[in-house]
C-alpha cells in the first residue's frame, strides 16, 4: 500500500507542475459554467420545477458539473496507458513488482485530487460571485465527497477498459468517440438526468455514467438523502468495472505473451 500511496502522491505532484495549463482550463470551465447557467435559467423559467429542481438548483448544477468535469473525467476517453500499449512499453509495466491496474488507479486518484483543488473549486466560487448558489451543510459536504470518490472509481473503471481495448483494436479513436458521447449524455453533464422522460430516464439512471455526475450532484443538492442506496449503486458499478478490468488485464497479459512479448 505504501507503493500505491507514493504513486498517487507523485501523480498529484506531476499534475500540479503544469500550473498555467490548469489555470487556463479552470478559466474555460468557469466561462462555460456561466454559458450553461444562462441556458438552464431560460429553460427553468419556461418550465419551473422541471425534474424536481428549482432555478437555484439548476444554476448550481451547472457550475457543479463544470467543477466535476476533470476530477471524474466526464468526457471519458482513455488513460495514458493507451500510448504505452501502442509503443509496447506496457511490457515493462507488466514486469514491474506492482499490479498494473493498481498502479494506474493510484495514478488516477492523484490526478483527481489535484483536479478537485485546481479545477473544482474555482468554477463554484466564480458562479457564487454572480448567482445565488445552493450551499450544503458540513454533513452534506462529507456525503458529497464520498459520492465524488466513488464516482472517480467508476470513471477509472470505464477508462481503464477503454485503454485495454487497444490490445485488440490497435486504434482507440472509435471506442474513444463512443466513450465521449455516452459519458457526456448519460452522466448528466448536458442536462440533469431527472428531466429525461419515461424509460430513457430509467435506463439513464441505471447506467454507470449516472455515478459520475448525477448522483454526486443530487447528494450535494439534497435531492438524494438515501446515501446507502447511492453509495451501493456507485460501489456496485465500481466493483463490477474493476473486476472486468482485472479479467481484461489477464487477457491482455496472455495476448502479449502469445505474441512474443
Amino acid at each position: 500500500m505504501r507503493l500505491y500511496a507514493w504513486i498517487a502522491a507523485y501523480a498529484f505532484r506531476r499534475y500540479s507542475t503544469y500550473r498555467i495549463a490548469a489555470l487556463s482550463a479552470t478559466f474555460t470551465n468557469t466561462v462555460f459554467g456561466f454559458m450553461r447557467a444562462g441556458v438552464l435559467i431560460a429553460l427553468w423559467h419556461a418550465r419551473p420545477s422541471l425534474g424536481g429542481y428549482d432555478v437555484t438548483d439548476a444554476v448550481t448544477f451547472s457550475f457543479l458539473t463544470q467543477a466535476m468535469i476533470e476530477p471524474v473525467r466526464i468526457f471519458g476517453g482513455s488513460l495514458d496507458l493507451t500510448e504505452r500499449i501502442r509503443s509496447g512499453d506496457v511490457s515493462i509495466d507488466l514486469h514491474r513488482p506492482a499490479d498494473l491496474q493498481g498502479w494506474w488507479l493510484a495514478d488516477d486518484l492523484g490526478r483527481a485530487a489535484f483536479a478537485l483543488i485546481s479545477r473544482g473549486l474555482p468554477p463554484m466560487l466564480g458562479g457564487a460571485l454572480v448567482f445565488s448558489l445552493h450551499w450544503p451543510s458540513p454533513a452534506t459536504w462529507l456525503a458529497f465527497a464520498g459520492a465524488v470518490l466513488l464516482g472517480v472509481l467508476v470513471s477509472f473503471g470505464l477508462r481503464y477498459l477503454v485503454s485495454l481495448a487497444v490490445f485488440w483494436l490497435h486504434d482507440d479513436r472509435g471506442i474513444h468517440g463512443i466513450s465521449l458521447v455516452t459519458s457526456m449524455f448519460f452522466s448528466g453533464l448536458l442536462v440533469p438526468l431527472t428531466v429525461f422522460p419515461g424509460r430513457l430516464g430509467t435506463v439513464a439512471h441505471a447506467l454507470p455514467w449516472a455515478a459520475l455526475v448525477q448522483l454526486p450532484a443530487d447528494v450535494y443538492l439534497g435531492k438524494r438523502t438515501d446515501l446507502l442506496h447511492v453509495y451501493a449503486f456507485q460501489a456496485g458499478w465500481a466493483v463490477a468495472l474493476l473486476a472486468a478490468g482485472r479479467l481484461l488485464t489477464m487477457g491482455a497479459r496472455r495476448k502479449l505473451v502469445v505474441n512474443g512479448g
